[in-house]
């Protein structure tokens, strides 16, 4: 299998809606994007299926390593083996790739938030950075494009945390700030214990409206000229406010299941948005 394949085989087998926008792309940047994808999916399964917490920063002290071998000529992984040559071509910078792995350590370290500015510190490890990269890869002429991507970043990291309240408690993580619980009456243990009510959905209103505050900031920043180029992400983010008012719409009960589309519904809006333009 060679390094692409690998790559390929890891994006297919997560069933995330990013890997809808990618089938968009043309092949250089489709298998660069693959590559950072794939990259981040590792890392992340580095923590979440490790449940030995010294093991897991073995296995991310190894990643550092891995990723400053990459950019000196001389990968070892598949992963970063793919990636490798897309760097120079793209402006890939190890600072970036460095901070989604510092990203991943913070879930080793902490399991709640106290407030928003902390939060956000963490999703911008997680995915704005991610934001940066991939909008380099489908192309940024305009610097503010960057800024545009960050944000995007953040609104799909908050997007996630809605939809997976109730998989990250039977982890043990809150990502939900700890003062917001608070201002709306829901007790962490309501959460470890799965308890629905109308406080636990005006928590998670106030949420759903921040984020998609968020997307409106995002969206706001992109440049006109930059805009066919950035359509991969417009795309995932036409999907995830989908996802995000079908989470809405369900009154938020998203302590008990996850609420998904189906892979038919994420190729209809990806294709929708990439015709639109």
């Amino acid at each position: 299998m060679s390094p692409d394949d690998y790559c390929q085989q890891k994006t297919v087998q997560s069933g995330s809606s990013f890997y809808y926008s990618f089938l968009f792309l043309p092949p250089e940047r489709r298998r660069a994007i693959t590559a950072l994808y794939a990259f981040c999916r590792e890392v992340d399964d580095t923590v979440d299926e490790t449940s030995d917490q010294s093991v897991a920063r073995i296995k991310l002290a190894w990643w550092r390593t891995e990723l400053s071998a990459m950019y000196k000529g001389a990968p070892t992984h598949p992963v970063t083996q793919a990636l490798q040559p897309h760097l120079a071509a793209y402006n890939l910078q190890e600072q970036h790739l460095q901070a989604i792995v510092d990203g991943m350590e913070m879930d080793l370290d902490q399991s709640r938030y106290l407030d928003y500015p902390g939060l956000r510190k963490y999703c911008w490890h997680v995915a704005g950075v991610v934001g940066i990269l991939s909008a380099s890869i489908f192309g940024a002429r305009n610097p503010q494009t960057l800024e545009y991507a960050e944000k995007l970043g953040l609104a799909f990291q908050l997007t996630n945390i809605i939809r997976d309240v109730g998989d990250d408690a039977r982890k043990g993580r809150i990502y939900l700030p700890v003062n917001e619980l608070q201002q709306f009456g829901v007790t962490a243990a309501d959460i470890m214990n799965f308890r629905h009510s109308d406080k636990f959905e005006a928590l998670m209103k106030f949420q759903a409206d921040r984020a998609r505050a968020m997307y409106d900031e995002a969206f706001a920043l992109l440049p006109k000229e930059d805009r066919r180029a950035q359509r991969p992400g417009l795309m995932m983010a036409a999907i995830y406010r989908t996802v995000l008012d079908e989470i809405e719409r369900d009154d938020f009960k998203v302590l008990n299941q996850r609420i998904s589309l189906t892979p038919l519904r994420k190729l209809w809006l990806a294709w929708k948005t990439y015709i639109r333009g």
